[in-house]
C-alpha cells in the first residue's frame, strides 16, 4: 500500500474511533484521546471528566470498549489508559458537548454562548472562541461567533497550542454545529514578551573581565630562534644582486635603442642587401658577346657623329 493511502486510512480510523468514544462516553464527559502505536500494541489515552463511569463497575465498561476496538476497528492488543481532566472548563471537547446539551435543552443561543465563554475565561484561559452554525433561531441558517481574549487561527501555534473541540446539537429546526477553541493559560506563544518596570539597564549589561586598557593591548609576539642565516643578510644580498642585474639590463636597453634622426637630417636608408652580396663570375661566352655588343654600339655612335659634322659644314 502506498504511503498516501496509509495516511488516509490512519486518519479515517482515528476519526471513527473518536466518534465512537464521543457517543459511548458522552455521559462520562469525554474530553479527547491520544493514540500511539507501540511494539507491544496500540496505546490509547482517554481524557474524561468522570473516569469512574468510563471504567465501570469492576472494569466492565472498559473491557467492553476494548473488545469493540479489537473487533470493529482491527486494533492489535489495545491498551486503554483513562485520565481525569483537571479543569473541565479548559477542555474544548467537554465545553463543546456541554454547550450542545444546553442548546438541546432549550437555552437561547446568545445566553448559552456568553455564559460558556465567560466560564472559560474565568478558568484562566488566554483566549477562547465559540462558533455556532446552523438554524439558530429561524428557518434560515447563519453563523454566530463569540470571542474573548487572544486566539490564533493559522500557523503552527494554531495546531500545537490551540485546543479545539466539536459538538452537535440536534434541534427541531435542524442541526447546529458547535466549535470551541481555547488557548490554555500555560501556553507559550511565539510573540510573547515581558516588560520589566523599575529595572535599571546597568543590571543587564555584562562588563568584560579586566580593564579596557588590558583588553586593547596587543599581545606580545613570542621570541623565535633564528635557524640558518640572518633574514636581514639574505634580504641585503638579494637587493645587491637585484641592483646589479637591473644595471646590466639598463645598459643593454641603452645599446639596443635606435637613435632617432633629428629634424633636418636626411633619413638614413638601410644598407642594400643585394649590394653586399658578391657578384657571380660571368662565363667567357657571355663576356665575349657583351664585348661585341659594346663595339657595335661605339661604331654606331662614331658614324652618327660624322654625319652630324658633315651636315654642319
Amino acid at each position: 500500500m502506498a504511503d498516501e493511502h496509509q495516511f488516509i486510512e490512519d486518519g479515517l480510523q482515528r476519526t471513527q474511533i473518536d466518534e465512537f468514544f464521543s457517543k459511548e462516553l458522552s455521559r462520562a464527559g469525554y474530553g479527547g484521546m491520544e493514540v500511539a502505536k507501540t511494539p507491544m500494541g496500540t496505546q490509547i489515552v482517554l481524557k474524561a471528566e468522570k473516569p469512574g463511569m468510563v471504567i465501570g463497575k469492576g472494569g466492565k465498561n472498559i473491557r467492553k470498549i476494548t473488545t469493540t476496538l479489537e473487533e470493529e476497528f482491527n486494533l492489535d492488543d489495545p491498551q486503554i489508559d483513562v485520565q481525569e481532566v483537571d479543569e473541565p472548563d479548559l477542555n474544548a471537547q467537554i465545553v463543546a458537548d456541554r454547550l450542545a446539551n444546553a442548546l438541546e435543552r432549550g437555552w437561547y443561543f446568545r445566553k448559552a454562548g456568553h455564559t460558556t465563554i465567560d466560564r472559560i475565561m474565568d478558568a484562566g484561559a488566554l483566549g477562547a472562541e465559540i462558533i455556532l452554525s446552523g438554524k439558530v433561531t429561524g428557518a434560515r441558517s447563519r453563523v454566530e461567533k463569540f470571542n474573548r481574549g487572544y486566539i490564533k487561527h493559522n500557523g503552527e501555534p494554531a495546531e500545537t497550542i490551540v485546543d479545539s473541540g466539536i459538538g452537535t446539537a440536534v434541534m427541531k429546526l435542524g442541526t447546529i454545529g458547535v466549535q470551541v477553541k481555547i488557548i490554555p493559560p500555560d501556553a507559550k506563544l511565539p510573540d510573547d514578551f515581558e516588560v520589566y518596570e523599575g529595572v535599571e539597564v546597568e543590571d543587564f549589561i555584562q562588563e568584560p573581565e579586566g580593564e579596557v586598557e588590558e583588553l586593547l593591548e596587543t599581545p606580545e609576539e613570542p621570541e623565535t630562534e633564528s635557524v640558518g642565516a640572518d633574514p636581514e643578510e639574505i634580504i641585503e644580498g638579494e637587493s645587491e644582486a637585484g641592483s646589479v642585474e637591473a644595471e646590466e639590463i639598463a645598459e643593454e636597453e641603452i645599446i639596443e635603442e635606435d637613435v632617432e634622426p633629428e629634424a633636418g637630417d636626411a633619413p638614413t636608408s638601410p644598407p642594400d642587401s643585394a649590394a653586399e652580396e658578391e657578384p657571380e663570375e660571368l662565363d667567357e661566352e657571355i663576356e665575349a658577346e657583351a664585348a661585341e655588343l659594346v663595339e657595335e654600339m661605339e661604331g654606331e655612335t662614331e658614324s652618327e657623329t660624322d654625319d652630324d659634322d658633315e651636315e654642319v659644314e
